[in-house]
């Protein structure tokens, strides 16, 4: 996905408990064709969560036959994106030469580090045949000294992450650790996400052990201290409170956080940095094409001006 700024909508929630230090609407964006995405960060009154500076919600949205989501080749610097599906499918293709289908339920986390270039795209069999599409695209900032490290790549199947069961609940652990288990991602500072579904009336505790912490609210309701939230949006609780979770309906929602980073970043664009030099060194870059090409694509996203 791509980002530019805007302004932030006016909080709906009149009240908030002890516990939360802000609570965040996200606002709608238009990409065009009719696909808008939710954008909770970053945000006027906060960047980050950990390391988590970008926050877009994508859908539901049904595609009709021969229709589909084509985000073209655009690059990243300074950050890793995770892309998480609840439905639907993307094609994921990047300048490492990496292709990939990305299903619900996977890890995809694309490291741009120094410079990476992608391009998103409905598959050829759910473009032919139509497909609904609900999901969530995250930046992870990089850690300054891991700024400018290689472009990567890791893909993980649902299969292959942790999937905790309890009464009630379900939590399968993207990046890592919660409730108990921990997700087999590589990662370059301390971070976690965790898709965790409630029936209506079950609990689910926020370790308090995580320095910065969020809940986002996908589908449902939940109460939080007698206060009560409907998704979607991004509750943000202060360091160390005990924060229990009760659904009032049948909830989706992302936990995610981790350690701060050392400072803010500079954003522009699709580039993350602690300095504004090298973001201008990278619109230079892919102004000019020196970005590597991604493979079996024609088209680019032109620098914005």
């Amino acid at each position: 996905m791509s980002w530019m700024p805007s302004n932030d909508p006016i909080l709906g929630d009149p009240h908030t408990c002890d516990a939360l230090e802000l609570v965040i609407v996200p606002r709608t964006r238009d990409l065009g064709d009719g696909f808008a995405v939710r954008r909770a960060l970053p945000h006027g009154k906060r960047q980050m969560v950990g390391p988590f500076i970008f926050f877009d919600h994508f859908g539901p949205v049904q595609f009709i036959a021969g229709q589909g989501m084509d985000v073209r080749p655009h690059p990243h610097i300074g950050l890793a994106t995770v892309t998480y599906l609840f439905d639907g499918s993307i094609m994921h293709r990047d300048s490492e030469g990496h292709i990939q289908e990305i299903k619900p339920g996977a890890m995809n986390l694309m490291t741009a580090g120094r410079g990476i270039a992608h391009s998103e795209r409905t598959p050829d069999v759910p473009r032919a045949n139509g497909q609904r599409m609900l999901g969530l695209q995250s930046w992870i900032a990089l850690p300054q000294d891991r700024e400018e490290i290689a472009p990567s790549f890791q893909h993980y199947s649902a299969d292959s992450l942790p999937l905790v069961r309890d009464t009630g609940l379900s939590a399968r652990v993207i990046a890592g650790s919660a409730f108990g288990a921990t997700s087999p991602v590589t990662q370059t500072s301390e971070w976690f996400y965790v898709e965790v579904s409630l029936d209506a009336g079950a609990q689910a505790p926020l370790d308090a052990d995580h320095e910065e912490r969020a809940v986002y609210l996908v589908e449902g309701e939940v109460e939080i201290a007698h206060e009560r939230y409907e998704a979607p949006r991004l509750l943000i609780f202060r360091p160390g409170d005990r924060i229990t979770i009760n659904a009032i309906t049948p909830t989706k929602m992302m936990f995610l956080g981790g350690t701060a980073l050392e400072g803010p970043r500079y954003i522009w664009w699709n580039f993350v940095s602690s300095s504004r030099e090298r973001i201008e060194q990278a619109k230079q870059d892919w102004k000019t094409g020196r970005f590597a090409h991604v493979p079996d694509e024609t088209e680019f996203i032109p620098l914005p001006e």
